[in-house]
């Protein structure tokens, strides 16, 4: 039977990539440290993934699955060294823990003579295979780097944070949207591409890293910040004030127009696309919070990250990225406000220039700070809508 290892049985391990590869015909082993779930998976064989628009809902079964425990390395190394490939979705900060096992069933599996490892990386950071390959060098040798095939992956599917009302009557039941697709780096592969539905190869795979960070993950924090700045609980409830859909609407237009300029990629499709995130961040099946959603603010004003990143695209191909700025100043509102400092340009500044080191005469810096100085002064969400749209227009003045 097809074997594949599952690094990460959270949320998106279970509710999107195992149940991917369960319906693919693999047999699916996850590898994690949470007692309780490992416990569930090997009692109880399978777990139901509940999938709703909002209108009409679904419930699958993800059979044929077992569970290791991380702390267990040897079962861990063994667990990699028999399988045909591995993904990882443990988060970002995560992989550095679990690269001594990865390490170790690398090694195990050369011993046996099993051959490359392709390792699908199902994290949202941007160079997933270069900051993965770093880790893995300080265990393995040149050789045995060889063998692995570092692929990086566009993660597209949402899946919350579950509740106790998610869960009901089973303690593994993952709900989550329709949207199952994934994006897959088709050059990296050293061993066949595997045959899992769903599953899209393309290459050069930056556009979808990129389209992904800069258009799903930037639109999705806005939305977040936004929200927060209004005392609005869940991204549902945030998306559907007119003056917010606006605002993350223009944002997402910046970034789709410099990929599409970037990559010669359809604008029709990338506004397409566009249309189909602003339709599913309504969705009402989902609960999805602002506060989860907008989590780690330094992480994503990061200078390549879902907010400064976009916004530096943007003016590498001769945009403006306005909306994007103003996403930025709502990012810093809502860091001094966890912070517990008070709503000051020069906190502001201080913060943008620790967390993405851009310069002070930058025009994202400038932009950014004239719109944070709206939130600072609590105007209502319609006068911030109009300062950015004015700021937008005089900005695009001598492009008309």
């Amino acid at each position: 039977m097809k074997t594949a290892v599952m690094y990460g049985a959270g949320n998106i391990g279970r509710g999107f990539i195992g149940a991917l590869l369960a319906h693919s015909g693999y047999h699916v082993t996850f590898i994690d440290v949470a007692e309780d779930v490992i416990d569930a998976i090997n009692a109880l064989g399978r777990y139901p993934v509940c999938t709703s628009d909002g209108v009409t809902s679904e419930e699958t079964w993800v059979e044929n699955i077992s569970a290791v425990n991380g702390n267990d390395a040897d079962a861990a190394a063994r667990a990699i060294a028999e399988c045909e490939f591995l993904c990882t979705s443990v988060g970002a900060k995560a992989l550095r823990f679990i690269a001594p096992n990865l390490a170790a069933g690398v090694k195990a599996r050369l011993a046996a003579g099993r051959g490359p490892l392709d390792i699908l990386i199902c994290e949202n950071l941007m160079d997933a295979d270069a900051y993965l390959e770093g880790l893995l060098r300080q265990y393995l040798t040149a050789e045995e780097m060889e063998q692995i095939g570092l692929v990086e992956t566009s993660v597209g599917r949402m899946v919350p944070a579950q509740t106790p009302e998610m869960k009901g009557d089973h303690p593994l039941r993952i709900c989550t949207e329709p949207y199952f697709f994934l994006p897959v780096d088709s050059s990296a592969f050293k061993g066949p591409i595997p045959p899992v539905r769903n599953l899209v190869p393309h290459s050069p795979f930056r556009y979808y890293v990129e389209r992904k960070l800069y258009n799903h993950n930037m639109a999705h924090a806005v939305t977040a910040y936004l929200g927060e700045y209004l005392n609005i609980a869940l991204i549902r409830d945030a998306i559907a004030v007119p003056e917010i859909r606006l605002l993350v609407n223009g944002a997402i237009l910046e970034s789709a127009t410099a990929l599409s300029k970037k990559y010669g990629a359809s604008p029709v499709k990338l506004h397409e696309h566009a249309v189909n995130l602003l339709y599913r961040f309504q969705n009402p099946g989902l609960d999805d919070t602002c506060a989860r959603v907008g989590a780690d603010v330094p992480r994503k004003l990061a200078a390549n990250d879902r907010l400064v990143g976009a916004a530096r695209s943007v003016e590498e191909q001769g945009g403006k990225p306005v909306y994007l700025c103003l996403g930025i100043a709502a990012a810093l509102r809502q860091y001094l406000a966890e912070q517990g400092a008070e709503q000051t340009e020069g906190n502001a500044a201080g913060a943008l220039r620790t967390f993405s080191g851009l310069d002070a005469g930058d025009f994202i810096s400038e932009c950014a700070l004239r719109l944070y100085g709206r939130f600072a002064a609590n105007e209502p969400i319609a006068a911030v809508l109009r300062a950015a749209d004015r700021e937008k227009a005089l900005a695009n003045t001598e492009n008309i």
